[in-house]
């Protein structure tokens, strides 16, 4: 399995396969005994190998991933974050990771998940990351709009 140690090739994967369209994300937050906060219509943005950009509706908050460890499981193109930021209020605070799973779709077609009974859509994103509190992030969407 070969490892990326950056998103080029998602970058290059999913200019060949982007379009623009309504943010179809949901994200949700667990911190540890807490309730989950769920926040929908999160729009996800790609930046070809700079970031993948998750954004609040209100535009309050954005997760970035701007590092990572990638390569392919058949279709689905698996990235392990290791650079993952919060931009709130004007300002970026890192997040400190103790694991995660970002995974993506940059075909035309739903994709199979390895292992799972469970489909990606076309430029479908799932991701599931832990920090080193506890609290659990993930999002499922898909990928709203690529820019330079």
């Amino acid at each position: 399995m070969k490892i990326l140690v950056s998103l080029a090739c998602l970058a290059l994967a999913v200019i060949a396969c982007a379009h623009s369209a309504a943010a179809l994300g949901t994200a949700t937050v667990q911190k540890v005994d807490k309730p989950i906060d769920t926040y929908n219509n999160v729009r996800i943005v790609f930046q070809p190998k700079k970031a993948l950009l998750i954004t609040s509706a209100d535009g309050q908050g954005t997760l970035i991933i701007d590092k990572a460890a990638c390569s392919y499981v058949g279709d689905i193109q698996t990235c392990l974050p290791t650079s993952v930021k919060l931009k709130q209020n004007g300002t970026v605070s890192p997040i400190d990771i103790l694991k995660g799973t970002v995974y993506a779709n940059l075909t035309g077609q739903s994709q199979p998940l390895s292992n799972s009974s469970m489909r990606l859509p076309p430029n479908g994103i799932l991701m599931s990351v832990t920090t080193k509190i506890g609290t659990i992030i993930n999002v499922t969407g898909v990928i709203d709009t690529v820019t330079k």
